[in-house]
């Protein structure tokens, strides 16, 4: 039997944040969660709402409150999942933190780390994170670029009026530095996609293209796209579950798995085999989160061939120290916790 406790927490950006669907933002909201077994072990979870699943601090709230604590057991994962799908439908990102923190608990009774415990491994030294830059002024930017200048790769937010505006003025700061492009959903038709990504594959310098069109776009559009593409794309808002693994490799080369998607670690390590299997390329990514979630993240590294992990470099207030990413190198080597999540409360 466990003890449940959850509160909300307010992260503060180190600069505003801003997407092709959204305008800016200095904070972000998240749920933490903490479950403590009778004998002292305690597992530790976490939640990133977004409104774009319909999912807020409030529903997840709302939902840790229906929580009967005695139904969750860290030595019965799968069951205190499906305890969870009977107390409400969706309500991933909330089901996210519990499993988190069932699995934390879990694989510290075991005296492993997580990444052990899922039978995965973690190599040190090899898995490199990209570094976001969020939609600006292109001044902005410029400075954002610079601050970030340690980190190989970057992750550019388009869709926006300013786009070329944009990328020239990260080009102005880094000529030659890889860059992934997020989208957001932003270019609403595949004309307008393909004209943009022909324009960013000239620059040389691009590794591919995130979620270029809307998630709701018909398949066959999107297929369209992928067959004329000079760069490969990925689906974020797109791919959710396992479940989406087969209709996604119709229309993309790759997809982005997000714990808070999928419902937590259990989901992700499903979502990321599967999407395997159908021969797709897989990334792991983030919203603005603690250490918490992208410790749970950087667990699953080795199913990935990209890794974007950095939501905790983009806050300046993260309660918990965890997986570190000192010039974009992912590294557990910073903390002494050894088991779980291998994350702890700063002092």
């Amino acid at each position: 039997m466990v003890q449940l406790k959850f509160w909300r927490f307010d992260l503060q950006l180190t600069y505003t944040w801003a997407i092709a669907r959204g305008t800016g933002t200095d904070i972000f909201k998240v749920v933490l969660v903490q479950l403590t077994d009778d004998a002292g072990t305690v597992g530790l979870g976490e939640s990133a709402p977004v409104a774009r699943y319909d999912e807020s601090v409030d529903t997840v709230m709302a939902f840790c409150g229906k929580l009967d604590a005695r139904k969750l057991s860290f030595d019965d994962i799968a069951g205190s999942m499906k305890y969870l799908d009977t107390v409400a439908p969706g309500n991933m990102a909330a089901k996210c933190a519990i499993n988190i923190a069932l699995i934390d608990g879990a694989a510290r009774k075991a005296g492993k780390a997580v990444c052990d415990y899922l039978g995965l491994g973690f190599q040190e030294k090899k898995h490199v994170t990209s570094f976001s830059i969020g939609i600006d002024k292109p001044e902005v930017i410029r400075q954002k670029v610079i601050a970030a200048e340690r980190y190989p790769v970057l992750k550019l937010k388009l869709g926006g009026p300013d786009d070329k505006l944009n990328l020239g003025a990260l080009r102005e700061a880094a000529p030659k530095k890889a860059v992934r492009v997020d989208a957001n959903e932003g270019w609403a038709t595949k004309e307008k996609a393909l004209e943009m990504i022909e324009w960013l594959a000239k620059d040389g310098h691009i590794q591919f293209v995130e979620q270029p069109m809307p998630a709701s776009t018909n398949l066959k559009d999107l297929a369209w796209l992928k067959e004329r593409t000079p760069l490969p794309i990925f689906g974020d808002e797109s791919y959710h579950t396992a479940a989406d693994a087969q209709k996604c490799a119709e229309c993309y080369h790759g997809i982005n798995v997000k714990l808070t998607k999928t419902g937590g670690i259990t989901g992700a390590y499903d979502a990321l085999q599967a999407a395997r299997k159908a021969g797709l390329q897989t990334m792991v990514g983030c919203m603005i989160e603690t250490s918490i979630l992208i410790s749970a993240a950087a667990h699953l590294a080795e199913l990935t061939n990209h890794l974007d992990v950095d939501g905790n470099i983009l806050i300046k207030n993260d309660p918990y120290l965890g997986v570190g990413s000192e010039n974009g190198i992912l590294s557990f080597t910073n903390t002494p916790e050894k088991t779980g999540l291998r994350v702890r409360a700063r002092a």
